[in-house]
């Protein structure tokens, strides 16, 4: 059973105008704005502090005036279409992060079996033992390490990805709540 909104955790924000949440260059109208990036990094940093497994809240505490403003009510889908449009930024970048391991494995494979099979090449053809098992050892170490980053990227480089992705969805279904002190 899942926590009554008010006790979700939330990410509150203390604003004269609500034309500070977003980037004032950018000429879009303001459904299409962009966040300011102190108040994404902010509503961001925030997010990752609290509790991944539970919904999150957005409290926006503007000024009297500024509560008035007709876009306040307008505020949910901004930022919720903001949100979704990082996390499927980000979801295209861990796809473009898989196809690169998956490409620098279908290069680093057949290295490997080159390698490997040299290896075995070597022991006969060189007479000097100690300089057989030189290349002998050499030649398999190349052929791992050259597996060594695809193997990166295919086990261990998605992960912050992933969280990224995953976390600017939940701020995309975020409820946002406006508050002004009257």
């Amino acid at each position: 059973m899942s926590a009554p909104a008010a006790s979700a955790p939330a990410i509150e924000l203390r604003l004269r105008a609500i034309g500070q949440l977003f980037n004032t260059l950018d000429p879009s109208p303001f459904h299409e704005r962009d966040l300011d990036q102190d108040a994404e990094d902010f509503i961001v940093g925030w997010a990752r502090e609290l509790p991944a497994d539970v919904p999150l809240r957005i409290v926006v505490h503007l000024q009297e005036d500024a509560a008035t403003d007709p876009r306040a009510g307008e505020l949910r889908p901004v930022l919720a279409g903001f949100f979704e449009q990082r996390a499927a930024a980000v979801a295209r970048d861990l796809r473009e992060t898989f196809r690169f391991g998956r490409r620098s494995l279908m290069v680093s494979l057949p290295i490997l079996a080159a390698c490997m099979v040299a290896a075995t090449l070597v022991d006969p053809l060189v007479e000097a033992r100690p300089l057989a098992r030189f290349l002998e050892e050499g030649l398999l170490i190349f052929g791992w390490v050259v597996n060594w980053r695809p193997a990166e990227i295919l086990l261990f480089e998605w992960w912050p990805l992933a969280r990224r992705r995953d976390l600017y969805r939940r701020l995309a279904q975020a409820e946002v709540e406006i508050r002004s002190p009257s």
